[in-house]
């Protein structure tokens, strides 16, 4: 029985390819300065000064932390004259940041009983 299960799950496991790339968006995804931009994103394309402004970062620190984000295809860039317009790349980011998001403000609140 226990082999069918595992052959079962080995079956739908991902390839080392996608798990890989799973792994570096996590990683990622774990530091503090991304995690507020992502956030930010989510609720609107912004430009590198409104980010600045918004994190009280410095354009280049702010901009150096959206090309790590571009590299992994999370967010996208849309030229506008010579302003550069950043959203989340697609739905996905959105949902995998609420859900994170609403996990850890649940398990604060029931820690905080």
């Amino acid at each position: 029985m226990r082999k069918r299960l595992l052959s079962g799950i080995k079956e739908h496991m991902a390839s080392p390819e996608v798990v890989e790339k799973l792994a570096r968006t996590f990683s990622v995804l774990a530091d503090r300065t991304r995690t507020r931009i992502i956030l930010a994103l989510s609720r609107s394309e912004l430009c590198v000064l409104e980010l600045s402004e918004l994190l009280e970062m410095s354009h280049s620190a702010v901009s150096h932390q959206l090309r790590a984000l571009k590299d992994l295809e999370l967010v996208k860039c849309r030229r506008d004259g010579k302003k550069s317009f950043y959203s989340l790349i697609d739905e996905h980011i959105d949902n995998l940041f609420d859900e994170g998001l609403r996990h850890v403000t649940e398990k604060i609140k029931e820690k905080n009983r």
